[in-house]
């Protein structure tokens, strides 16, 4: 048993022996015939076409002594980044873009197309290779030309021209002839040209529409024109607006011509086949003129007039406006600056435009001022026109603002804006209008508004425009509609208004009765008459008229005439009190200079008096008449307040000089050797009566001053009761505080009171009584106090 074990161990052990004494090959190599040779792994298999090799797809194997190495074929690239790669590697080939790699690599006017492994150029279209070939590469010295199409024959068909272009062509319509989709061009026979007056009968708006050589044109229909242009559209042209000009050109022959020039002009255009073209530039110089005449005479006086111009400047305008040439024209005089912007072309223009003066700007869309384009001439023009002084004539008529209790002030230049589009009345897009501020405020309170000369007679309103933005140097007006457009600033309304109307009424009423009682007092009693109470007398009665027409006429608004005659009326009686106060003065002077012949004679004061203002009220009348009566009270406007307070002031200046004049005088009279005490008593307390006079009647409009601003309700109140209680004041210095006036007052009483008949004792002292005022009034020429 155990022999087998050892017979079984020793033949496993040869059989070990034999195996390994057997000769063996490194990797990459065979055994053949006891010799190692190369493996070629890169060999193709006959037996497997489909066999792709161990370098996997669009790779290209190379054997080497034992191995070998893979290289991506040409059009390709590694997924690893090197030229080589081993088959054990996760390499991959890709193709490479040549295309988007090499920049211009087909040159101009050509076309890359990749293909895997490479890339061809093809010559785009309307263009062909040098060489004939379709598809070529980079570095074969072909390019690409241009092929003129219009070479063929009768590429366009009838009717049209041929133009090439670099790689294509198109096709143009002969003059007459058009498109039915409206195209300027066609190419390959999309389209064939037709006469352009049967394919759009609308071409000529109102007007026929004819081929002539040059192509088409319209001939207009009566009342309709295209202003010499002859292939345009015709469009209304209303030549009646040039006719009733009579209140415009009565102060202007000039004027008078000129409309007369423009409606010869605008019935030619209207009527005549052939109407002569216009001098654009030599009409618009004309009318320019013209305005700054209507403006400096002061010729547009009420709001009808103001209408009448506005409208008509606008309409003259637009007649104008065609004959300028592109791209408009830039234009000032004395009192107007104008901006005038024109297109022309068969396409309506479109983006925004902006037009500028030195107080205003405009900013709107050009199709917008072109409009409608089934109606558009072949022209737009846009017109911004600004007025020096306009606002002075258009100032006061503000019935169309919707604040019934609030007053107003124009703050802007006024502007007209005009178009060629004929309807502005509610435009798709609003036009926005900037207006720099006359007079500047901190306050929010500007409207922005336009002439609505359709509403008596002429107002501003606020109707389709509203406030983009303000603040106290300009504002920013939108509006959908266009006309003459300008800023206005509401002016502060008097707080407490009910309490100041009550105070004012019922101190007048005071006033008017005190002051009836001391007319009647001077005039009546002639015990105290004297040149001195001569002067009271003028004086209660100027201000009893000016208190009774203030109380009558100064809110009486509604007639601008009446208004202003109140107004005049109210700045002659008031003016004539300071007169009469001034000529107090004067004779208190010459009662105190001069010893003898101290009286002035009544035709003197008469002149002095009522002469003096009425040369005033009417120079200012004469200069200004317009600053008579205002929106809401029958007085002088702001502007022209001065000429009222002007004359005032010099009025209580003079006063003060005689005066202080009077009381030096007096104090070297009193301080005299023998003074005579009695006279000098009374003229100094007549002086102290006329001081306090003076300041109650100067205090009043001392504090009038501050009523031209907001805050000012405690100056209000003063001047209110001041002004009111003028005639108080005056009935309490010149007669309550005279003891000869009380005297009279009480024998006045007493008859009326007892009534009987008179004894001898009363008959004697009514005589002495009477003796004694004669003497009086002798000796001193005044009453006593």
């Amino acid at each position: 048993m155990a022999g087998r074990w050892n017979l079984l161990i020793l033949a496993l052990y040869l059989s070990f022996v034999v195996v390994l004494s057997k000769p063996s090959c490194p990797e990459g190599f065979n055994l053949e015939r006891q010799n190692c040779i190369d493996d070629d792994e890169c060999a193709v298999d006959d037996y497997d076409p489909d066999y792709i090799g161990p370098c996997g797809e669009n790779a290209l194997c190379f054997n080497t002594n034992g191995s070998f190495y893979c290289q991506c074929a040409d059009g390709f690239r590694s997924s690893v980044q090197t030229v080589n790669f081993s088959a054990g590697t996760s390499a991959t080939c890709k193709d490479i873009n040549e295309c988007l790699e090499g920049k211009d690599l087909c040159g101009p006017n050509a076309i890359c197309h990749n293909a895997i492994p490479h890339y061809s150029c093809v010559c785009d279209d309307g263009f062909i290779s040098s060489t004939g070939v379709e598809g070529f590469h980079h570095g074969d010295n072909v390019t690409c030309a241009d092929i003129d199409e219009c070479e063929e024959e009768k590429v366009c068909g009838q009717n049209a021209a041929c133009i090439n272009t670099l790689g294509a062509y198109h096709c143009v319509c002969n003059a007459g002839f058009g498109l039915k989709s409206g195209k300027s061009n066609f190419s390959r026979n999309q389209e064939q040209c037709e006469d352009i007056c049967m394919i759009d009968k609308t071409i000529c708006g109102n007007g026929t529409c004819h081929r002539g050589a040059s192509g088409h044109y319209c001939a207009c229909h009566s009342g309709f024109t295209n202003y010499g242009k002859k292939g345009s559209h015709c469009t209304a042209l209303n030549c009646n607006v040039f006719k009733d000009t009579d209140s415009l050109t009565e102060e202007f022959h000039v004027a008078h011509d000129l409309m007369m020039q423009l409606e010869k002009s605008c019935l030619e255009l209207t009527e005549s086949e052939n109407p002569t073209v216009l001098n654009g530039d030599d009409m618009l110089k004309r009318l320019l003129s013209v305005i700054d005449k209507l403006l400096s005479s002061g010729a547009l006086e009420d709001n009808r007039k103001v209408s009448a111009f506005l409208d008509i400047v606008e309409n003259a305008l637009k007649l104008i406006g065609p004959f300028i040439k592109p791209p408009g024209t830039t234009r000032s005089s004395t009192h107007t600056e104008l901006e005038l912007r024109v297109h022309e072309g068969a396409d309506i223009p479109q983006g925004p435009v902006s037009l500028s003066s030195k107080q205003a700007q405009l900013d709107i869309l050009l199709e917008t001022a072109a409009g409608d384009p089934s109606n558009y001439p072949g022209f737009t023009t846009v017109y911004l026109l600004s007025y020096a002084n306009l606002e002075d004539s258009a100032d006061g008529f503000f019935n169309g603002m919707k604040q019934v209790n609030q007053s107003f002030q124009i703050n802007s230049k006024v502007v007209t804006v005009a178009v060629s589009n004929s309807n502005t009345s509610h435009l798709e897009q609003p036009v926005k209008l900037t207006f720099y501020h006359l007079k500047q405020s901190n306050e929010s309170n500007h409207a922005c508004v336009f002439w609505d000369s359709s509403e008596e007679g002429g107002t501003w309103s606020p109707h389709g425009c509203s406030v983009v933005k303000s603040n106290s140097e300009y504002t920013v007006c939108s509006c959908n509609h266009l006309s003459s457009f300008a800023v206005l600033m509401a002016l502060h309304d008097i707080e407490n208004k009910f309490e100041l109307q009550l105070i004012t009424w019922v101190g007048l009423s005071l006033s008017l009765i005190c002051l009836f009682i001391c007319i009647l007092t001077f005039s009546l009693i002639r015990s105290i008459q004297s040149p001195r109470t001569t002067i009271h007398l003028h004086l209660c009665i100027s201000l009893f008229i000016a208190t009774l027409i203030f109380l009558a006429g100064i809110s009486r608004t509604e007639n601008r005439v009446g208004c202003a005659v109140v107004a005049g009326l109210l700045h002659f009686f008031f003016l004539a009190a300071f007169c009469w106060m001034c000529l107090e003065g004067i004779q208190l002077f010459r009662m105190v200079v001069l010893v003898f012949n101290t009286n002035v004679k009544t035709l003197y004061m008469m002149a002095g008096g009522y002469g003096v203002p009425a040369v005033i009220v009417g120079i200012s009348a004469i200069a200004n008449s317009k600053g008579y009566g205002t929106e809401r009270y029958c007085w002088l406007n702001l502007e022209f307040i001065w000429s009222f307070f002007g004359p005032a002031c010099v009025i209580i200046i003079v006063n003060v000089f005689f005066f202080l004049i009077t009381v030096w005088k007096l104090a070297q009279k009193f301080s005299s050797l023998n003074p005579d005490l009695d006279n000098l008593q009374k003229i100094k307390a007549f002086t102290i009566t006329a001081v306090a006079q003076l300041c109650v009647l100067g205090t009043m409009w001392i504090f009038g001053c501050f009523q031209f601003e907001e805050g000012t309700i405690t100056m209000t109140y003063l001047f209110t009761i001041f002004g009111s209680l003028q005639g108080v004041m005056l009935f309490v210095m010149h007669c309550l505080f005279s003891k000869q006036v009380r005297d009279e007052y009480r024998n006045i009483l007493s008859r009326c009171c007892a009534p009987r008949k008179k004894t001898y004792s009363e008959f004697s002292y009514s005589q002495s009584s009477k003796a004694h005022a004669s003497k009086s009034t002798q000796d001193t020429g005044e009453s006593h106090m």
